[in-house]
C-alpha cells in the first residue's frame, strides 16, 4: 500500500515538474511585417506589423476608414499589397504556387460584415458552395454536412431551404458563419460579426463564437468596433491608427495606453458602461444552471452592458 502511494506521489511530482516547464513560443498563425497597402497615391496601411497566436481570439479595432477590413482582405489575397510580408500558418503567401495557395485557403473560413450570402442560393446551398469548390463529395454527404453546420451555429433545421431574403439579420450572420465553418477551418476571420444586431442578438452571437472557438480549437481574427465583444470574448486586442498597429495585448494594455485614440475609445462614455472599474478579466465560463442569472445582471455590469 505504501509502495503504491509512493509511486503515485512520484508520478504527481513528475507531472508537476512538466507543467512548470516554460512553454516554447510557437510561431504565430498570422505574421505580418512592414505591410504597405494603398489605393492609388493614398496609402492606407503603412509599415504595419501584427502577430496572431494559435488558439487566441484577437479583436482588431480602429477608427472608421483606418483600414481594418483592408488588412483582412489583404491577408486573404483579395487586395494586392504594395510591399511587406504576410505569413499564414508559417507560409509566405507570396511564395506559394496557385495549388499551394488553394490548399492554404481550405484551412481558413471567412465571415464578411454583411454575410455575403449568395442571394439565389438557399442556406444549405450557400454552405455547400465551399465544399463544391474544394472537395469531391456526393450530394448526400454534402447535405448531411450542411445540416450539421446549420445545427452547429444554432439555426433551426427548416432554415436550410430558406433564401437569404427570408432570413432575419441574426439568421444571416449564423448562416454565413456556418458557411465559414464549412471546411472545418483552423483559422476564422470575422469582419464586424455583431454589426447590425440588437443587443440580445449580439450577445448571443458573441457567446456562439466563444463556444465554437473553445470546442473546435479555432484561432479567431475578429475585426470589430463592439466594446462588449472586446471585453467578453477577446484574449488580445490590436489597435490600428495612422496605418500601423499602435498597441497590441490584453484589455489592460489598451486601458493603460496614453495614445489619444485609445484613451478616447476605451475611456469614453460608452466604454464606461463596459469597463466600469478599468481593467477587468474576460467573462468566465458560466454553468448552465446559472445561465438565467445573466439576464438579471445589474445595470453597468458587463453581463448587462449592451442593454
Amino acid at each position: 500500500m505504501q509502495e503504491n502511494d509512493s509511486q503515485e506521489n512520484e508520478s504527481r511530482e513528475r507531472e508537476s515538474q512538466q507543467n512548470d516547464k516554460p512553454e516554447i513560443d510557437k510561431p504565430p498563425i498570422i505574421r505580418v511585417r512592414d505591410l504597405y497597402v494603398g489605393f492609388g497615391p493614398k496609402m492606407v496601411l503603412e509599415g504595419l506589423d501584427l502577430d496572431v497566436k494559435a488558439g487566441e481570439v484577437m479583436g482588431f479595432v480602429g477608427g472608421s476608414g483606418q483600414g481594418k477590413s483592408v488588412l483582412t482582405r489583404t491577408i486573404l489575397g483579395l487586395l494586392p499589397k504594395t510591399s511587406g510580408e504576410i505569413e499564414v500558418f508559417g507560409e509566405d503567401i507570396d511564395k506559394l504556387s496557385p495549388e499551394e495557395h488553394r490548399a492554404l485557403e481550405r484551412r481558413w473560413g471567412v465571415l464578411f460584415q454583411s454575410g455575403a450570402l449568395f442571394s439565389a442560393l438557399t442556406v444549405k446551398q450557400n454552405i455547400q458552395a465551399p465544399m463544391r469548390e474544394y472537395l469531391s463529395l456526393s450530394q448526400e454527404t454534402m447535405d448531411e454536412l450542411a445540416m450539421l453546420k446549420i445545427k452547429l451555429v444554432g439555426l433551426a433545421p427548416d432554415a436550410a431551404d430558406k433564401f437569404p431574403s427570408e432570413l432575419s439579420g441574426g439568421m444571416i450572420k449564423r448562416a454565413a458563419l456556418a458557411r465559414a465553418l464549412s471546411l472545418d477551418p483552423e483559422l476564422l476571420f470575422l469582419d464586424e460579426p455583431t454589426s447590425g444586431l440588437d443587443p440580445i442578438g449580439a450577445a448571443e452571437f458573441d457567446e456562439l463564437i466563444s463556444t465554437l472557438q473553445k470546442t473546435l480549437g479555432l484561432t479567431v481574427f475578429m475585426v470589430t468596433h463592439d466594446l462588449d465583444s472586446l471585453y467578453s470574448i477577446c484574449d488580445t486586442i490590436a489597435a490600428l491608427a495612422d496605418g500601423k498597429v499602435i498597441a497590441s495585448g490584453p484589455l489592460s494594455t489598451m486601458l493603460a495606453s496614453d495614445h489619444p485614440w485609445l484613451r478616447s475609445y476605451f475611456h469614453g462614455k460608452r466604454a464606461r458602461t463596459i469597463v466600469p472599474q478599468g481593467a477587468a478579466p474576460k467573462i468566465p465560463d458560466v454553468p448552465a444552471s446559472d445561465a438565467g442569472l445573466l439576464t438579471a445582471a445589474p445595470a453597468g455590469s458587463r453581463h448587462g452592458a449592451r442593454a
